[in-house]
């Protein structure tokens, strides 16, 4: 039986770690283990950070209506329950860019929801 030798694939397997690794700092870039090491870090910040952008639009698009709402006399809370109450079914990425955009518009949600 002869012996399996594997340097093309082991240099394969480390040339496309250490080019997923090109622009780090000292040996994170040239040395395989470490760029193996923060390869693995980096592909987990970006997956946590994918999630977490979606948190961060959220939040922004609630502080824009909220800011919009008592422009026009109410606040956030009151205007989400009165478009639930109206059946007005407007997501909070629209309504901030109808906030953004358009205050007239928005104005006339506001006194549709507060009916």
């Amino acid at each position: 039986m002869a012996r399996v030798k594997s340097g093309k694939t082991n240099r394969a397997r480390h040339n496309k770690v250490l080019k997923m690794a090109k622009g780090r700092y000292s040996a994170n870039s040239r040395a395989y283990t470490h760029a193996v090491e923060m390869n693995d870090r980096a592909m987990a910040y970006m997956f946590k950070h994918r999630k977490m952008r979606k948190r961060q639009f959220r939040v922004l698009w609630n502080q824009r209506i909220n800011a919009a709402a008592r422009m026009n006399g109410t606040t956030y809370s009151r205007l989400m329950g009165g478009l639930l109450k109206a059946g007005i079914t407007v997501d909070r990425k629209s309504l901030a860019e109808l906030a953004v955009k358009d205050m007239s518009a928005f104005s006339q949600l506001c006194t549709h929801a507060l009916k």
